[in-house]
């Protein structure tokens, strides 16, 4: 469980250009420490349009009966497993931290 009580989440579907990138996926796997899913349309915000439009003119049923018949247009392409150790991920993203440091005190002066 989460500090707030909630759940962890059991993955993080991506969608967007950066997502094609095989090399940042497996590192925001490997530093969220989660598996990370691509789908097979990267473009889902298009795909999410086109639902709309879809529903609109009665080619897709509303939202009534819940998302489901959408739900099950998203295929996954790729799951990236995390495989990154705590240490080495405490290492990085502490280096990460240090990095916004620096960016900031640069800034500020």
């Amino acid at each position: 469980m989460a500090a707030d009580g909630a759940a962890p989440p059991v993955a993080l579907r991506v969608d967007g250009g950066l997502c094609v990138n095989d090399w940042a996926m497996q590192f925001l796997a490997d530093m969220l420490g989660v598996p990370v899913e691509r789908p097979v349309v990267t473009e889902t915000t298009a795909m999410g349009a086109a639902y709309l439009a879809g529903m609109a003119t009665g080619v897709f049923p509303g939202l009534d009966g819940g998302l489901d018949g959408l739900a099950e247009f998203w295929q996954r392409d790729r799951r990236f497993e995390p495989a990154m150790s705590e240490d080495e991920r405490a290492i990085r993203y502490e280096g990460w931290h240090d990095a916004v440091r620096h960016v900031r005190t640069a800034v500020e002066t």
